[in-house]
């Protein structure tokens, strides 16, 4: 990757100088080392991108489906060459363990392809409804895509995919604390040969170029991703010009441990554990609260104490089963502000705890940590930590579990341990969230990611992904 493309947006095909002058300092998280800066745009140069992707939708808006997925399958295998340099980009920026990073979150740019390919094949843009009326898809328009850091390639191909596979425009503006990665897969679009002005991206930070791109009348929809108090603000400015907005927002995860696991309860608790921690805990869907019958309490709280007192930490450069550190000093804080609350409010900490983790004297190292006999109305019961903290309640049988669960203003996922198959279709019915993970399982390219509640509006992801950024229109014909 040229480095210099870290002070440039793309816009129009091009790599061109921002017109803005802010600067943002880039910063390593495993070190808190300052490595370059990145200039912010300003509400010019998302104005002059909008207008490059106006220009663009006239033409891209007209071509045919099988230009587009000859389009996405070029897409596909240039991100599967490049997953290197992806990987490496998200393990720099974001403290990511290279080993992960390519498999899970570099790996989700190449899963995503896929999906959105399969679930194009089997979509057509015009149906014919049995009252004889034409039903037409078409492209929303100008999307503004407003991406996180937590998972980087992850959200920027769940958006920027769709718009390519329906035939609309964009301008992405990625979180400004991983713009590494956002430079290398502005790359691969520009060698699969993305006609120009289709994918704009400028590099900026919420309160500048995410507020501009939300509100500018050309855009028709906002496809969002971040905390909820972002989101609610997104939606609020949405709502002045009725613009579509689809929104991926916060989580607070209930995983219900039920005794019925029998033998495997050990596996499935260090498996919920280390998912707790995946990505160093910084992931919106993760399972942070742990609600676990009465009858194998105790035993749980030992094993996911020794789960958490035995993850390793270690450099993001370095190969292995580890977690790295959290991605700067305001998430940081933010934890360690929660651990204490844990504390204060009475829960008992079995593993880890405030501070800096040890052997680490620079960067944003936390300590895995897991807390017992915690009630539902503690914060950490409640708030999303966006951390390596798990909180542990005890419960008293199935209609408990699913009561505290749903007790929650988020609904993003959540997740059911059992060895009942029954009992898991009968418990993931009645849990209020987008996805239910049984057993560890994970979800299939293309299926719908999104949450009920306060985590989201809308889906993302395959079929579902793909209508988001499609208009319906029907074509009344007379009938001879």
């Amino acid at each position: 990757m040229d480095s210099e493309k870290l002070v440039t947006h793309y816009v129009d095909g091009h790599w061109i100088a921002p017109l803005s002058t802010e600067a943002f300092p880039f910063e390593t998280p495993h070190d808190a080392a300052v490595r370059g800066s990145i200039i912010l745009a300003g509400g010019q140069d998302v104005a002059r991108a909008l207008d490059a992707a106006r220009r663009a939708f006239t033409g891209f808006s007209r071509s045919s489906k099988a230009e587009r997925l000859a389009l996405l399958r070029r897409i596909h295998e240039l991100t599967q060459e490049r997953i290197d340099d992806l990987a490496e980009a998200i393990s720099l920026e974001m403290g990511a363990p290279i080993d992960m990073a390519r498999r899970a979150q570099a790996g989700a740019g190449v899963g995503h392809a896929a999906g959105f390919i399969e679930a194009l094949e089997g979509m057509d843009e015009e149906e014919r409804l049995t009252n004889g009326d034409l039903l037409i898809r078409a492209p929303v328009g100008i999307s503004g895509l407003i991406t996180p850091w937590n998972w980087p390639i992850n959200q920027i191909s769940l958006k920027v995919l769709p718009v390519i596979a329906t035939g609309g425009a964009c301008v992405l503006k990625p979180s400004e604390y991983t713009p590494l990665s956002a430079i290398v897969y502005m790359e691969i679009l520009d060698a699969a040969g993305v006609p120009a002005g289709v994918v704009n991206m400028v590099q900026g930070n919420g309160p500048g170029a995410g507020v501009a791109l939300s509100t500018d009348p050309l855009v028709n929809h906002v496809s969002f991703t971040g905390s909820t108090r972002a989101g609610r603000a997104v939606a609020h400015a949405a709502a002045e010009d009725i613009r579509r907005i689809t929104l991926e927002l916060g989580g607070k995860s209930a995983n219900l441990v039920f005794a019925d696991c029998g033998s495997d309860l050990e596996q499935r608790v260090r498996d919920s554990v280390a998912e707790c921690f995946l990505n160093s805990g910084q992931s919106c869907d993760a399972p942070t609260r742990m609600l676990v019958e009465r009858d194998i309490y105790e035993r749980v709280v030992e094993i996911a104490a020794d789960a958490a007192a035995n993850t390793a930490l270690g450099l993001p450069s370095e190969p292995g089963d580890h977690i790295g550190p959290l991605v700067n000093a305001t998430q940081f804080e933010r934890v360690q502000d929660l651990i204490a609350a844990g504390v204060a409010e009475g829960a008992r900490p079995v593993a880890g705890g405030p501070g800096l983790a040890p052997g680490f004297n620079a960067g944003y190292w936390v300590r895995p940590t897991v807390f017992a006999d915690v009630t539902p109305d503690m914060r950490i019961a409640r708030e999303e930590i966006f951390g390596p903290v798990l909180s542990i309640l005890p419960v008293e049988g199935e209609a408990e579990a699913i009561r505290i669960a749903n007790d929650s203003p988020y609904g993003l996922a959540a997740y059911v341990q059992t060895g009942d198959m029954e009992r898991a279709g009968r418990v993931g019915r009645a849990l209020d969230a987008g996805a239910i993970h049984v057993n560890g399982t994970g979800m299939g390219w293309g299926s719908p990611f999104g949450g009920w509640k306060q985590s989201g509006l809308g889906r993302e992801g395959g079929k579902l992904g793909i209508e988001a950024f499609q208009e319906v229109k029907t074509l009344h014909l007379l009938q001879v």
